[in-house]
């Protein structure tokens, strides 16, 4: 648990939305949403068995947190949809603050992100949702 503490320090002291840390290895990202997840599966870095900390975590956000192979997760706010996404995969999760869903940044419904994997079960048709979804909102991978 040692790495994800260092994981929950750097997100605090590093203003940073998301962190993945391992071993003294980092990756931090500043943008908010799905896409920071989405890049780093994109590359060719293994991310099996490094502890993740971030803002905010909703299920289509837990999905690619199992996608990457994470072995532990620390939220500031989790959604309980995302929790049960996590614990099935057997992904250890801390949290400051359980939610029902994960708001929309206008405040006016579900994110969109929560909202087109939500009777989702399977990982990878929910990276295609969130892929589809990233298009069709016009957000750069």
């Amino acid at each position: 648990m040692r790495d994800l503490g260092q994981a929950k320090q750097l997100l605090v002291s590093g203003g940073y939305t998301c962190v993945i840390y391992k071993d003294g290895e980092q990756f931090t990202s500043e943008q908010r949403g799905v896409r920071p997840l989405v890049v780093w599966l994109n590359t060719d870095c293994n991310f099996s068995g490094f502890s993740a900390a971030d803002k905010v975590v909703g299920k289509a956000t837990a999905f690619l947190y199992v996608l990457l192979g994470v072995k532990n997760l620390y939220a500031r706010v989790l959604s309980k949809p995302a929790l049960s996404v996590l614990e099935a995969n057997g992904i250890k999760v801390e949290y400051e603050e359980l939610v029902p869903n994960i708001i929309n940044r206008s405040g006016t419904g579900m994110c969109p992100f929560e909202e087109v994997v939500f009777g989702e079960t399977d990982p990878v048709s929910a990276l295609e949702l969130i892929l589809k979804k990233m298009h069709e909102l016009k957000i750069p991978v």
